[in-house]
């Protein structure tokens, strides 16, 4: 009995030996399995040291919250930050002229009807326009200000200061305002003459400034989507040249800047092209007057206060089929000259009567209404080439151009 005994303790004590040993090396097997294992997925799956987690949320591995913000802060938001300081919002006051029905409580209306007792009421327009430099001077549409009887513009800040219009170009859609008040932060003009199709373009405006407590400006951003767009003109005004670009231009944004990747300001957003007449939001149509234009008709109003009519002496006719051939002429596209004025400068560059103009600068002439497109950037002083037919051949001249008096 005292031998059965003493098999069971010693297998006992095998039993617990036992136990410990597996207990221990399972342990260090688990271990080991844990550094690395096998996905179900099929691929070795490596466990990753963690970062630092921030406030806001888990940290990409290798990343810091540094390189994450300078990530962000790309090319089209140091530009937005750069011009936005200077974008300012412009509300102008109108007055209207209404004609109200016999239906109104009007008591003159009864007796002398509403056409004889004209009404008028005041209202309100807005538009954006940009601080181009320290004195305060303000590029913007001519048609935001037109007929201006009182304007606000309105800073990014939130300030609000009465405005002034000091010259306006109808023929360009452009016009120069000012606002009195400290050195102002203002934009850098860029080169329209160097876009490149496709190139970022990031239109800016500020129509909202007067309305709501945020006063800053509004973005949309595109690309350059092409140059030298031409437009038939329309009430006198000229839109040759254009950028056109699908940066969103929606209603309060003309007279705003269109910028580039740089910060500089390449146009002035001015209009777009709408789906149809119930539907007037941007469908990625938009256009800019080039800033080339924008600066030089600028200098021209703060110098003279307004932008001063050029004088050639030369009046044109289209040309049609028996015209042109009775100048020896086989084509109908160009203009003939039908007058020529004595000691004007077309007269001194010696254009004669019955002269066939082709080409004036460096765009082809097709009709009369191309004279004056082709003259959106000339001023007085400027010279201009001209490419006439006389007697069978082709000639050129320059025109020294002069201001027009209408003494003439």
């Amino acid at each position: 009995m005292q031998n059965r005994n003493g098999k069971a303790g010693v297998y006992l004590l095998f039993l617990i030996t036992g136990l410990i040993l597996g207990v221990v090396g399972g342990t260090e097997i688990v271990k080991a399995l844990g550094k690395r294992f096998t996905s179900p997925f099929g691929g070795p799956v490596t466990r990753v040291q963690q970062g630092p987690v921030s406030e806001r949320g888990a940290q990409c591995p290798g990343a810091s919250s540094q390189d994450l913000a300078s990530a962000r802060e790309n090319a089209i938001v140091r530009a937005t930050k750069m011009v936005s300081p200077c974008v300012v919002g412009i509300v102008v006051t109108q007055m209207q002229l209404v004609r109200r029905t016999y239906g109104s409580d009007e008591f003159f209306d009864f007796f002398f009807g509403p056409e004889l007792m004209p009404r008028v009421k005041e209202i309100e327009r807005m538009g954006s326009g940009f601080v181009f430099c320290k004195e305060g001077y303000i590029l913007t549409n001519f048609h935001v200000v037109e007929g201006a009887q009182k304007l606000f513009v309105t800073f990014s800040n939130g300030g609000q200061i009465e405005g002034k219009v000091i010259g306006v170009d109808p023929q360009t859609d452009l016009a120069v305002l000012s606002a009195k008040g400290p050195n102002y932060s203002c934009v850098k003009l860029g080169d329209s003459d160097t876009l490149l199709i496709g190139e970022w373009a990031i239109a800016i405006g500020n129509p909202f400034g007067f309305f709501i407590n945020d006063a800053h400006p509004t973005v949309t951003v595109g690309v350059i989507s092409a140059v030298d767009r031409n437009f038939a003109p329309s009430e006198g005004v000229y839109y040759q040249g254009m950028i056109q670009t699908d940066a969103a231009i929606n209603q309060g944004n003309s007279g705003g800047p269109l910028v580039d990747a740089k910060g500089e300001v390449i146009g002035i957003n001015t209009f777009i092209f709408t789906g149809s007449d119930s539907y007037r939001g941007s469908i990625g149509i938009g256009f800019a007057i080039p800033i080339d234009r924008a600066k030089r008709v600028a200098r021209e109003i703060i110098a003279y206060g307004k932008r001063r009519p050029i004088y050639t002496g030369i009046s044109v006719q289209d040309l049609n089929r028996s015209i042109a051939l009775a100048l020896g002429y086989d084509r109908t596209d160009g203009v003939v000259i039908s007058e020529i004025a004595k000691n004007s400068p077309g007269e001194a560059a010696g254009l004669k009567r019955g002269d066939i103009i082709l080409q004036m600068g460096n765009r082809h002439i097709h009709s009369s209404g191309d004279i004056e497109g082709v003259f959106l950037d000339y001023f007085v002083g400027d010279s201009v080439t001209v490419l006439y037919f006389r007697k069978g051949k082709s000639q050129s001249a320059r025109i020294v151009l002069n201001e027009y008096h209408a003494a003439r």
